[in-house]
């Protein structure tokens, strides 16, 4: 863990060193995945059955690639009611989130003689990577199905690595978020059998889901082929905090961030150097008693910074800078201040809101843009599974009167055919 004053050190220099290192997507990496992209579009099936027993160690045959409905029952009934209750109270709340989201098909009639407008419709297919390895990750499910089910999409796939025992809360959330397949191939070649279609898993519009650096890889590879969400990095939070906040909330929501893994980035930024202190003071003890102490010590050691401001407005601009993944703005009035935040996947106010709610019950999506990319991408929601269709009808007058400015741009642009293609109109009108 790091100490910046920001009139003195280079905090920003730190922050872009960790976040280009981020992603390493190196020729040999790349070379190894469209190796495999390739032989998955030409052997389908046969390859996801030799890359899931060379990459997981697991023989499978393509004819069990599918969870059946007697293993969804199973899980759905080794869970206990109230967590049950606990999972659907969750999905009921995203969904209500992300219903609000939704926008609706509309038309707009000019006097001049022209309709515009613009269809809005979900798309067909969707597919939800889910990770396995060391965790599990239900509300990865539901954050990921609910905003798709929001808006409206019907064909919801789910792939997540085999093992030998599937995690019964990844596959019962699955089943109450209403998805109806569910396969248990893993890794990239689960991206390029979501993205290409084999006979037993169906190609999809669009994929979303994290994963490690090889499922990230392949992501942005079959993007063009097919729609994905977002190239995501190491998980992050920034919390801006002045002397009224409560040093321990501060240590714990800075660990709970970083516990994700060793590459996880926590930042606070204070302009009260006593403030400063007590954190640094209270975290030692704080991550001893942890249960992931070494993933967090880890990461804080080579990740976290403790940066000092002139001002709660310094410390928001600096934070607009650096454009987190979460954002808590924990300081006397956050209302007051939070539309001077312009960059954050997600902004968190005052001392009762840590970032964990933010992951499991608020009700927005905690799929967010890491990274920096808050200031030109938003949350994974409702609009991401929605498309737009413009719709134009002209009248006979509105094309007559108009077929000047066509004119026009189709001849500065040396486009004469696009001209053309009207005045054949206007002879027959007139």
């Amino acid at each position: 863990m790091r100490f910046f004053d920001i009139k003195k050190d280079d905090f920003r220099f730190f922050i872009k060193e960790k976040r280009h290192s981020r992603l390493n997507f190196n020729t040999k990496l790349q070379n190894n995945l469209e190796e495999m992209r390739l032989r998955i579009i030409r052997e389908k099936d046969k390859a996801l059955s030799f890359y899931t027993k060379k990459l997981d160690k697991i023989s499978i045959n393509p004819s069990s690639f599918e969870i059946t409905e007697s293993e969804k029952v199973r899980a759905l009934t080794s869970i206990s009611k109230s967590k049950r209750t606990s999972i659907e109270n969750v999905i009921n709340r995203v969904y209500d989130y992300h219903l609000k989201q939704k926008i609706n098909t509309w038309f707009s009639y000019s006097e001049e003689g022209i309709i515009t407008g613009q269809i809005v419709s979900p798309l067909e297919s969707v597919g939800i990577y889910v990770p396995g390895g060391k965790a599990s990750y239900p509300s990865s499910v539901i954050m990921n199905a609910i905003p798709a089910k929001a808006a409206g999409v019907e064909n919801i796939i789910m792939v997540t690595p085999p093992s030998g025992n599937l995690n019964g809360y990844v596959i019962a959330t699955a089943v109450l978020c209403g998805i109806k397949k569910i396969f248990r191939v893993g890794g990239p070649q689960a991206i390029f059998a979501l993205a290409y279609g084999t006979r037993t898993i169906p190609s999809v519009s669009k994929i979303v889901g994290p994963g490690n650096i090889y499922v990230s890889a392949a992501k942005r590879m079959v993007y063009g082929d097919v729609d994905i969400d977002m190239i995501a990095g190491p998980s992050e939070i920034a919390i801006i905090c002045d002397e009224f906040a409560d040093p321990l909330f501060i240590a714990a929501d800075m660990m709970s961030q970083s516990e994700h893994d060793e590459m996880a980035v926590a930042t606070m930024i204070s302009n009260s150097v006593k403030l400063i202190e007590d954190v640094k003071a209270i975290l030692p003890d704080l991550i001893e008693k942890a249960k992931r102490k070494n993933i967090i010590k880890r990461s804080m050691d080579s990740n976290a910074s403790l940066v000092l401001t002139g001002s709660v407005d310094e410390s928001i601009r600096l934070a607009n800078e650096l454009a987190p993944e979460h954002l808590e703005l924990y300081i006397k009035d956050p209302f007051e201040k939070l539309f001077l935040i312009k960059n954050a996947g997600a902004v968190f106010l005052g001392g009762n809101t840590p970032e964990a709610i933010g992951d499991y019950i608020a009700g927005p999506s905690h799929v967010l843009p890491t990274g920096g990319t808050a200031k030109f991408f938003s949350p994974l929601d409702t609009l991401s599974f929605l498309k737009r269709t413009s719709v134009i009808s002209s009248s006979k007058e509105f094309l007559t009167k108009k077929a000047k400015d066509v004119a026009f741009f189709s001849n500065i642009e040396g486009l004469n055919a696009h001209g053309e293609s009207v005045n054949y109109r206007i002879k027959k009108i007139k």
